[in-house]
């Protein structure tokens, strides 16, 4: 697993190998000296244009810098293809590389999340992953891996942390599922407070017998 910590730690060792303080380095990449500092302590990961000046001034190469932070195969590949600006390898999405985004989401530019969301359109994701992948990602592309995910693990906790990132197409997409019977209808609870716009369509699928009666106590408890 991609260890920040650990990346920082080896910035910290070049720059002191190369006999530089915090301010002349930060001077040659072009940030300030606290960025500088939060880089080697762990907190921040550099923009892709800090790294490939970085990797120049030290003499390393790229995979060097990446490697530093012991990243798994698919973590290395997707970072990797991130700074050079190359496709990512489709089959690895024949594994089970979720859990492997979600770590290094937060160090991801949207676009590049954007490409591996289309990777799981094709191969479905388990909705709890989602959760962690929300913050980061353009709503389009999150819209797609709704479409394409797994509801078996959703839970009204996980749909209550799950909401406020969701637009008007993703609160859609989880209300058809309780229309088609593969979320039940109690669902309506946390997702209606978010969602008011869709209670007209409720009564109508209870006046024609897709949801339950009692779905209109749900809709009494809102008002």
């Amino acid at each position: 697993m991609f260890d920040i910590k650990k990346f920082g730690a080896y910035i910290s060792k070049l720059r002191k190998k190369s006999d530089m303080t915090q301010s002349e380095l930060a001077d040659k990449v072009n940030v300030s000296r606290q960025s500088v500092s939060m880089y080697e302590n762990g907190d921040t990961f550099p923009d892709i244009s800090v790294l490939i000046d970085m990797a120049k001034i030290f003499d390393v190469t790229i995979e060097d810098m990446i490697y530093a932070g012991e990243p798994t195969k698919v973590e290395a590949i997707l970072l990797t293809s991130e700074i050079k600006q190359s496709e990512i390898p489709k089959e690895i999405f024949n594994n089970n590389i979720a859990s492997d985004v979600v770590n290094i989401a937060p160090l991801l530019k949207p676009s590049v999340l954007d490409k591996i969301a289309q990777g799981f359109g094709k191969h479905g994701i388990d909705i709890s992953q989602l959760v962690s992948l929300a913050e980061y990602m353009n709503d389009d592309s999150f819209v797609k891996l709704m479409e394409n995910a797994t509801f078996d693990t959703l839970d009204k906790k996980l749909l209550e942390k799950f909401l406020p990132f969701l637009n008007e197409q993703s609160k859609n997409t989880i209300f058809e599922k309780i229309i088609e019977g593969e979320l039940d209808y109690h669902y309506l609870e946390i997702l209606l407070p978010y969602a008011e716009y869709l209670i007209s369509r409720v009564e109508a699928a209870v006046v024609y017998g897709v949801l339950p009666v009692d779905s209109l106590k749900i809709l009494r408890e809102i008002n």
